[in-house]
């Protein structure tokens, strides 16, 4: 189980920052950790803001809501260079949907962490085709923690890593829920691409 580090109280020195990814396939439980992780810090008395991508409207115009329906508020921002702009005396950073925002996040996100700041960013690590979904692999590697969530697969039970895409689209990014995803292990996702690859 992930234990989160703490901030060493140094009155002269600067604070230390660093980064934490909370990754995995749909309905694995990445916003469920996110909010837990933040209400901890909330209980900590640290101060904390969210961000979400704006262009994420599926539940909420502006709060971050799990699949759970558990929710928090968040700060909605167009571009990754946005969160610096309402960063003052923040300890902790939430960013959630990371895979929406593209590649300036990283230099972001190691800028605030230099700055002193615990950053917490949750997203996919693969996209519908199994393939690394940016800027989510750069942020695991210079990441100081990483966990990685497994859902059950929708078809056998076992533990799913994949994002099975339900529709003909072939966008990357494509916002939905079961009506547009499912969960797969390996097996079930290799057999699903085999299928619709003989029926195109």
């Amino acid at each position: 189980m992930f234990v989160e580090p703490r901030f060493q109280d140094r009155t002269e020195e600067k604070r230390i920052g660093w980064i934490e990814v909370v990754c995995g396939s749909m309905f694995s439980g990445k916003t469920e950790e996110l909010i837990r992780r933040v209400n901890r810090a909330t209980i900590a008395k640290q101060v904390v803001h969210i961000f979400k991508p704006a262009v994420d409207t599926r539940y909420h115009e502006e709060n971050v809501v799990s699949h759970n329906a558990n929710s928090i508020i968040s700060t909605p921002v167009k571009t990754a260079r946005e969160i610096t702009q309402y960063v003052s005396e923040n300890e902790v950073i939430a960013i959630d949907e990371a895979q929406f925002f593209d590649n300036t996040l990283v230099d972001v996100c190691v800028e605030l962490a230099n700055a002193g700041h615990r950053i917490l960013v949750c997203g996919l690590d693969m996209d519908f085709q199994g393939k690394p979904f940016e800027p989510m692999p750069q942020l695991m590697a210079i990441a100081e923690y990483v966990t990685k969530l497994h859902a059950i697969c929708v078809n056998c039970g076992e533990p799913a890593l994949y994002s099975y895409r339900l529709t003909a689209s072939e966008e990357q990014v494509l916002l939905g829920e079961t009506d547009s995803y499912e969960a797969r292990c390996r097996k079930c996702y290799q057999e699903g691409m085999t299928s619709r690859g003989s029926n195109s």
